[in-house]
């Protein structure tokens, strides 16, 4: 790869900006430059991060260096940089202050300070492999990518343009249908790696799906699914509750797709647990209820009062084998299982020996 340092003003840097709301695309640099090409992220700077960049340049500091790829016809795309690229054009552009003062409300020799500050860009011509793989050594430094992100950069194509579309993009189509449901920020692509994950094939991994799917036309198809698998859990559980917020409901689809269940048993079903001191993981309900599993729920394990009580009621020996053991190589177990109504309480405590419990876990 071919790398040349060359300075770039601001007032180059910022000529003919303009931002495509329906498209994603940003450009600057007279038109010249692609601040934000398939394989870049969104703007994700806040407030204070993006003044940072102003207060810098105003000071006449040192920006962190900058890289551009060369493409064939050309142009340019930045390959890193986008970030304090738009805190500085959106400054200039007039879109947030700095202490109160827009650079409208400058003075003439403030703004012609910043326009005129020099930007450190590396040039860097070479095969689109050769600058992706650039791309994520240097990316190491601020807001760093997310492996996901880093996966949008690798198979940078039509599939994860559209994908973007839906999932990446705050208040965009994924986030209007799914906040109550998925964790995470669009503008990291949490909402896009749940969407994949969720439309995966068994045994495929992210990586893999992206692989097979990158050079299709659209993601309409991962779009419809995630919206199949939200629709499908606020049907079933049309009384919503925060828990909701987080659960791995894709891997749950196929189980709530069951004619059969019942909405308002399901609600009698989760109240109950929900009710339930000894279930500590509210969140873990959802799948339980689908899988049987009591792991997701976390059950609440019994105190070292309540198996010191136990252990001495017991006379130091094993409930069931009746062999003298010391307290910590015992297992508190319930008498009484949980799944049958048996509680967490010292009355339903009795301690085993390792191996007796191990034995009963594995019926």
């Amino acid at each position: 790869m071919k790398i040349d340092l060359k300075k770039i003003t601001v007032r180059d840097l910022v000529e003919s900006y303009h931002e495509d709301n329906a498209s994603g695309q940003v450009r600057g640099y007279g038109d010249r430059l692609d601040i934000r090409p398939p394989f870049q992220r969104e703007f994700v700077y806040d407030k204070k991060q993006a003044t940072a960049v102003i207060e810098t340049v105003m000071e006449d500091f040192p920006l962190n260096v900058m890289y551009w790829g060369v493409r064939d016809d050309g142009t340019y795309e930045v390959i890193d940089g986008q970030q304090r690229t738009i805190s500085l054009t959106h400054y200039v552009k007039g879109k947030f202050s700095v202490d109160g003062r827009g650079f409208a409300n400058l003075q003439d020799d403030e703004r012609e300070r910043i326009l005129g500050y020099e930007l450190h860009v590396y040039f860097c011509e070479g095969e689109a492999s050769e600058k992706l793989a650039w791309f994520e050594k240097i990316n190491i430094a601020g807001e760093r990518l997310t492996q996901q992100e880093l996966l949008n950069a690798v198979f940078a194509g039509p599939w994860v343009s559209d994908a973007k579309r839906y999932f990446s993009r705050p208040g965009g189509p994924a986030y209007a249908v799914g906040k109550d449901y998925v964790s995470g920020k669009p503008i990291r692509q949490d909402y896009l790696e749940t969407a994949i994950r969720w439309h995966k094939g068994e045994g495929q991994s992210v990586k893999e799906h992206m692989a097979a799917h990158q050079h299709d036309p659209t993601a309409s198809a991962l779009w419809q699914h995630f919206r199949a698998v939200i629709d499908r859990a606020a049907a079933l559980f049309p009384i919503y509750r925060k828990e909701m917020k987080g659960v791995d409901w894709g891997s749950l689809y196929e189980a709530m797709s069951h004619e059969s269940l019942d909405p308002a048993a399901l609600e009698t079903e989760v109240a109950r647990l929900m009710a339930d001191e000894d279930v500590t993981s509210k969140k873990g309900i959802y799948p339980y209820l689908f899988t049987g599993e009591e792991k997701h729920l976390n059950m609440r394990a019994f105190s070292p009062a309540m198996r010191r009580e136990a252990y001495e009621r017991q006379g130091g020996k094993c409930a069931e084998t009746g062999e003298a053991c010391d307290i910590g190589k015992m297992h508190a177990d319930h008498i009484v299982p949980w799944s049958k109504g048996g509680k967490t309480e010292v009355a339903n405590c009795r301690m085993v020996t390792a191996a007796v419990n191990l034995r009963k876990s594995s019926k």
